[in-house]
């Protein structure tokens, strides 16, 4: 008999109420389906906690998390909370609540459909057979530095610290290289050791790790040639890894290759099967109660969870081919779609991917 899964739902703010809904969804189908057994447990979190709570990560929440084997996150911000101060912030709770559960990895996949290499701005030549993962270092670096002003003779002056230690980086890049063992078996560090120390102690790192993983092809990539090279050629890539700042800015530039921010789910993980899941995207409080959210980047986080946390390959694999299916078939929403009067809503992408969810 399959072990009962704990999982911790936060459908945030926006639109995530409505995405979650629809991996909920999913996650039902699956159980009838492979006779998975999963029990849910929902909390605040976010703006919506700062407007019933008084902050954006309330303590059961937390402790729902830790009690729990994975989280699963909608999303959350939005302008109604842009000008609290910083504590009052919903992305303060993101930073918070990875520190607390122990989160140092970032993990995003980007996939390019076939049916769906049209809806990026790249020419199709390009994007052909673009299947990459950018693992993303997220607890050190300059977000987590010593920040400070401070007058000088020519003004006011604004300094943020870059740091890293040398088991930061040992650790995200050992994942990476497990992560590429199980893929194509190519890893790219990207840094920028040219010009900044803490590049040149990752790419120190990064060389004495290597050995361990000798079927592994790895290729040190400064950040601005990797930015060219992403749009240059998607295709060559197979797992990227770098630090905080250029993982932010690279996981995002990926993302566009698939035409849709609205595709693309990602993990947060720490040292063991642990993790939190969510779309990419953002809240979008613009559309939010409209049934126009694409939910297939909350439905591809549960396919990710189900094969980094629970080790569920089988289901993953499931939703995955229910996914490409449904949009081989030209099924659409708002976000994807060409012809916008024929596009679906968030609830009826959701149950189309169920019913094609099978053995």
């Amino acid at each position: 008999m399959t072990q009962t899964k704990k999982i911790a739902v936060i459908a945030g703010d926006g639109i995530g109420p409505e995405v979650v809904a629809e991996a909920e969804k999913i996650m039902k189908r699956t159980e009838e389906v492979f006779g998975y057994s999963f029990t849910t447990e929902h909390g605040l979190f976010g703006g919506i906690a700062i407007d019933q709570k008084g902050t954006p990560l309330p303590e059961e929440t937390l402790s729902m998390c830790k009690s729990a084997d994975a989280v699963l996150l909608g999303a959350v911000g939005g302008p109604k909370w842009d000008n609290n101060p910083k504590e009052l912030r919903p992305e303060t709770g993101l930073l918070g609540i990875r520190k607390e559960l122990g989160l140092f990895s970032n993990l995003r996949p980007a996939v390019v459909f076939d049916c769906l290499k049209d809806a990026s701005t790249l020419k199709p030549e390009v994007l052909k057979g673009t299947d990459l993962m950018v693992v993303r270092e997220l607890t050190g670096g300059i977000y987590f530095g010593e920040k400070f002003r401070r007058e000088s003779a020519s003004g006011e002056e604004a300094v943020d610290t870059c740091t890293y230690s040398t088991e930061e980086v040992e650790r995200i890049v050992r994942q990476a290289f497990e992560i590429a063992q199980k893929r194509r078996k190519k890893l790219a560090s990207v840094d920028k050791a040219n010009v900044l120390e803490t590049s040149r102690l990752w790419r120190e790192t990064v060389n004495r790790i290597a050995p361990e993983y000798p079927d592994v092809e790895l290729e040190h990539v400064l950040v601005d040639n990797c930015a060219m090279q992403l749009l240059r050629r998607p295709s060559s890539f197979d797992v990227i890894v770098t630090e905080n700042m250029f993982g932010d800015i690279l996981s995002d530039e990926a993302a566009m290759l698939t035409g849709s921010i609205g595709m693309l789910a990602s993990a947060s993980l720490g040292a063991g099967a642990y993790g939190l899941y969510e779309p990419v995207h953002g809240s979008a409080p613009d559309i939010a109660g409209q049934g126009l959210a694409n939910p297939i980047a909350t439905i591809l986080s549960v396919a990710l969870m189900y094969r980094l946390t629970f080790g569920y390959e089988e289901g993953a694999v499931a939703i995955e081919r229910a996914v490409a299916e449904v949009l081989d078939a030209g099924h659409r929403t708002s976000d994807i779609a060409a012809d916008k009067s024929k596009a679906l809503s968030t609830a009826q992408m959701g149950d189309l991917i169920a019913a094609a969810i099978r053995k």
